[in-house]
C-alpha cells in the first residue's frame, strides 16, 4: 500500500527535520480521531495547545507527529507546525492527478459536497477524496489537502468563511478544476454587512480556478449576474444549475417521490435524466442540479450520479433521520442541528410540512448566529414558514426565540428553554409515537447535543 507521507517527504515539503524515518497512511490534528498510521499534527490553539496531546495520539496508534517543539516519539520538528500543514497541502495538490472540485455557499454546501462525492465515486472512474465533517476553514482546508492520497481520481473540497478574503486564499491552496456556489444567504451578513458582499465572498471561489476552469453557478438566486462577473477572467466556462427553466443544467418536472423524495426529471447541457431523489425538500432539488452540473462537466457517469442521489442517507447535523422509542411506539427525530439561516431554516420547516405521520410536528429551534442588527427581525419572521409547516408544538431554545414566540401570540403551544439540557428534557417529556421532531438552530447552540441524548446516540469522549 502507498503510503500518505514518508518522513523524507514531510521533511522536504516542510523544511523541517524527522527523527526517524518512518511512513504514515493517515493525518488529523484531533487527537481524539488520531489511530493506526497517523500522523498527529500537534497544531496550536487560542484554549489547547495539541502538543499537549501528542502522548494521548501516540497511545491511540499514531505513527508520529507534527512539531514545533520535540517530544518523545517519531515526529518531524518545524518552526511553526500550521505553515507545515499548509506546506503539505501545497505539496498534495502539486503532485495529484486528480479533478479537484471546491465548493462554497451560504446554504447546502456540506450537503452537495457529500452527495457530489457519492455521485462521483458511483461513476468507478478511480477514488474520490473529499473535505470531512465542515472542515471547511483555513486549518480545515489545508488538512483535506494534506490527506488526499496519491491516486485520487476527484477531490471534492469544501470551502467556508466569515470575512471577506478568506475564500480567496482557500482557492488559491485548492486550485479547482471546477468552482461551485451552491446559494447565496443571510448567513455571516453580521460581518460582512449586506447580501452583495456575501455574493462578492462567496464569488472568489473562483479566483483560484485552473486555467479554463468551470465555474457553476445558481441561476434561482438575485445575485446571478455578480457571481457571473466574478467568474469572468477566471473561468474558462460558467453553468447555471437550478428550477428556472433559463438554467444551463434545470428541473423539468419534480414531484414527490412515495418514499418521501422525489422523482426528478432534469434537463442538463447535453442530454436529460430522471431519477429518484432520496432527500427530502425542495432545497434538495437545487441541490442536486448542482451535483448533476457538476459531474457533466468532469464528464462523470450521469446514471450512476442518479443512482447515487436515490441512495443518499441522511448526515449528522444535516437531516439525519433518528427511529426514537417511545411509550406506545416510534417517533421520529430529524437532526438539523448542524447550521440555522433563515433560507435553511424556511427550507427545513417546509419539509417538516411535508413529512407524512400519525402524531404532532414539532419543532425545536434555537438562534440563528451572526445575522447582525435585524436579528431579532429575521427570528420574528420565522412565524410564517412555522405556520406553514403546521407545526403544533414548539420547544424554542434561548431568550434570542421570545421574538418568535410573540409573533404566533399563542397560535401555536410553545415553550421557551433556558438552554439544551432543559430543553432536551421538555421533548423527551412530550415526544409521544408518530410524532416527528424536527431540530434545528446554528452548530453554536449545541442542539446536537439534545439530539444525541433523545436519540441515545453516544458521543466521543476527548478534551482536543
Amino acid at each position: 500500500m502507498t503510503p500518505l507521507w514518508t518522513s523524507a517527504e514531510i521533511e522536504a515539503a516542510t523544511g523541517g527535520r524527522a527523527s526517524a524515518s518512518f511512513e504514515v497512511s493517515g493525518l488529523t490534528f484531533d487527537s481524539r480521531e488520531a489511530g493506526p498510521g497517523d500522523l498527529f499534527v500537534a497544531m496550536p490553539g487560542t484554549a489547547t495547545d495539541g502538543h499537549a496531546f501528542v502522548d494521548q495520539a501516540f497511545e491511540q496508534g499514531a505513527v508520529a507527529a507534527l512539531v514545533s517543539n520535540a517530544v518523545t516519539g517519531p515526529h518531524v520538528l518545524v518552526a511553526d507546525v500550521a505553515d507545515a500543514l499548509t506546506a503539505l497541502a501545497i505539496e498534495a495538490r502539486r503532485r495529484t492527478e486528480a479533478i479537484v472540485i471546491g465548493v462554497t455557499g451560504s446554504v447546502g454546501k456540506t450537503s452537495t459536497k457529500e452527495a457530489l462525492a457519492a455521485a462521483l465515486a458511483r461513476s468507478r472512474k478511480g477514488p474520490v477524496h473529499r473535505s470531512v465533517k465542515s472542515y471547511n476553514n483555513h486549518t480545515g482546508v489545508p488538512l483535506s489537502l494534506a490527506r488526499m492520497p496519491r491516486e485520487t481520481c476527484f477531490a471534492v473540497l469544501e470551502m467556508g468563511m466569515n470575512h471577506s478574503g478568506e475564500i480567496a486564499a482557500l482557492t488559491r491552496l485548492v486550485r479547482p478544476h471546477v468552482a461551485l456556489v451552491t446559494a447565496i444567504a443571510s448567513a455571516h451578513i453580521e460581518q460582512l454587512g449586506s447580501m452583495e458582499a456575501i455574493a462578492d465572498a462567496k464569488g472568489e471561489i473562483f479566483e483560484g480556478l485552473e486555467k479554463e476552469g468551470i465555474a457553476v453557478i445558481p441561476e434561482d438566486t438575485p445575485y446571478r449576474d455578480r457571481l457571473v462577473r466574478a467568474a469572468r477572467g477566471h473561468a474558462g466556462r460558467t453553468i447555471t444549475f437550478g428550477r428556472n427553466e433559463e438554467a444551463d443544467v434545470a428541473t423539468m418536472q419534480a414531484a414527490r417521490s412515495d418514499a418521501g423524495g422525489s422523482l426528478v426529471t432534469a434537463r442538463l447541457v447535453n442530454s436529460e435524466l430522471t431519477f429518484t431523489l432520496s432527500q427530502r425538500g425542495d432545497h434538495w432539488i437545487s441541490n442536486a442540479m448542482a451535483v448533476l452540473a457538476v459531474v457533466e462537466a468532469v464528464g462523470g457517469d450521469l446514471g450512476a450520479a442518479g443512482l447515487a442521489l436515490a441512495d443518499l442517507g441522511g448526515l449528522k447535523g444535516r437531516g439525519q433521520r433518528h427511529r426514537v422509542s417511545v411509550t406506545g411506539g416510534e417517533a421520529l427525530l430529524i437532526d438539523e442541528s448542524y447550521n440555522a439561516n433563515p433560507a435553511s431554516m424556511a427550507a427545513t420547516l417546509a419539509s417538516l410540512g411535508d413529512e407524512a405521520l400519525s402524531g404532532r410536528r414539532i419543532a425545536v429551534l434555537g438562534p440563528m448566529r451572526e445575522l447582525g442588527p435585524d436579528a431579532e427581525a429575521m427570528h420574528e419572521a420565522l412565524a410564517g414558514p412555522v405556520r406553514e409547516a403546521r407545526v403544533e408544538r414548539l420547544v424554542l431554545v434561548g431568550a434570542e426565540m421570545r421574538g418568535l414566540a410573540q409573533a404566533l401570540d399563542g397560535e401555536i403551544e410553545s415553550v421557551i428553554a433556558d438552554n439544551v439540557e432543559e430543553a432536551a428534557r421538555l421533548v423527551e417529556a412530550i415526544i409521544g409515537p408518530g410524532d416527528v421532531v424536527l431540530v434545528k438552530a446554528s452548530n453554536s447552540v449545541g442542539l446536537a447535543g439534545l439530539v444525541d441524548r433523545v436519540a441515545g446516540v453516544d458521543r466521543v469522549a476527548g478534551t482536543n
